[in-house]
């Protein structure tokens, strides 16, 4: 029997759900299929976003055949007899060969390597298809040699669509709107999981409820919605529990976050706002692991991030705490909206050409007090608030 997941493999362009930055209308890889003119290419993009479908597409659009290779249970032994297999038919049949190199960053460099004489002159198409950032992946020359094209993970919008055309080759069965909305949101924008899921499920019942579509998902569901009170109440017990220094608190909220699906860019981003608002100069350092945390974070993607907001998470919890600065911004703040403003002290002021030294500006400033004071043992008295602030304390250093 045939997989749901073949049975429903769209088979024109048109067909295909998600990556319309390639394939919509008037869009590059469209264009190009179109008028029958193609090249290597690199696909990139994370798992079930449509890699396979497009490589068979491009084949079925200029009339070549398809042969697919995965580099995980391949070798270079057996590429050598689809090349070889491919020149004879170019030769004979006139017929051009796609070779589809699935997980192509899992072959070394030296394996890479046998790829280029044959996409130089012509012998094959070769598409390969990665999660990985080609850039480190893919040799240099085998890029240069080929056309990246970035794919992305499908939305929820694009999901449910696809979703929607799988449950209608069940329509025997009952699809309870719960369980429906499960494999959307579980399947992480990754088609193939979610049909096979669904397929999975149909043989479970014919009733299909939410316990069914997690049983079949391997997910439960939890209840977070990332627009709505679940979001802000599961991220408000984070955030308060890393200041009440509790990390088992901080990582179970983080946990449920995690598995709600929230994007950890945002966790991050609101950890490094709690490093400065909440620990501050207590620890200085804190800051920095933070914003590391979310550079981190960006760059790694799901789901080792998960990893990096834990670690970060705890250390901010243990970590000593302080709103000094933060009173203090809120208090400065405040008297600049309720008091009246006096100027700044002329001996402040950037004297930027001669008008501004004939009126006194920056006359008498010390540039370097604490210099002179190592330097000499004299106490420099310099004032630096406004007349109507003078002796004002914004920061008060709370840790010590």
């Amino acid at each position: 029997m045939i997989p749901l997941a073949e049975q429903l493999r769209p088979k024109t362009l048109d067909d295909v759900v998600g990556q319309s930055h390639l394939v919509g209308r008037g869009k590059p890889l469209r264009k190009l299929l179109e008028k029958g003119h193609i090249s290597s290419m690199i696909l990139w993009g994370p798992p079930g976003c449509g890699k396979t479908t497009l490589a068979r597409l491009v084949a079925q659009y200029v009339d070549a055949d398809f042969v697919q290779f995965s580099a995980v249970t391949g070798g270079v032994a057996d590429i050598r007899e689809i090349i070889k297999k491919a020149k004879n038919d170019q030769t004979l049949f006139k017929k051009q060969t796609v070779l589809f190199v699935d997980e192509i960053h899992r072959f070394n460099k030296g394996q890479q390597d046998a790829f280029l004489p044959h996409v130089e002159d012509g012998s094959i198409i070769l598409i390969g298809a990665t999660t990985e950032n080609p850039g480190f992946e893919v040799n240099a020359p085998l890029i240069s040699r080929s056309q990246v094209y970035k794919l992305y993970a499908l939305t929820d919008e694009e999901m449910k669509e696809i979703v929607l055309k799988a449950i209608a080759e069940y329509p025997k069965h009952k699809w309870n709107p719960d369980a429906v909305a499960h494999f959307v949101k579980y399947s992480n924008g990754d088609a193939r999981t979610a049909i096979n899921a669904i397929e999975l499920a149909a043989g479970l019942a014919h009733s299909i409820t939410l316990k069914i579509a997690e049983e079949a998902m391997q997910r439960k569901a939890i209840y977070y919605d990332k627009k709505g009170d679940g979001h802000y109440d599961t991220i408000s017990a984070f955030i308060k529990s890393m200041r009440g220094s509790k990390p088992d608190a901080t990582l179970h909220y983080l946990a449920r976050m995690i598995k709600a699906g929230e994007d950890p860019v945002f966790i991050a981003r609101r950890m490094v706002i709690f490093a400065s608002e909440d620990i501050g100069n207590a620890l200085p350092t804190a800051l920095v692991v933070a914003t590391t945390c979310m550079q981190a974070v960006h760059m790694v993607g799901m789901p080792e991030s998960g990893l990096i907001l834990a670690q970060t998470a705890t250390y901010l919890a243990s970590a000593r705490k302080s709103i000094a600065s933060s009173t203090g911004l809120w208090s400065a703040l405040a008297d600049i909206d309720e008091k009246n403003l006096d100027t700044i002290p002329l001996h402040l002021r950037n004297a930027a050409n001669k008008v501004m030294k004939q009126f006194d500006y920056g006359k008498g400033h010390v540039r370097y007090p604490w210099l002179i004071e190592k330097e000499t043992g004299k106490k420099i008295e310099q004032e630096y608030m406004p007349k109507n602030l003078i002796g004002k304390k914004y920061y008060k250093p709370d840790w010590k």
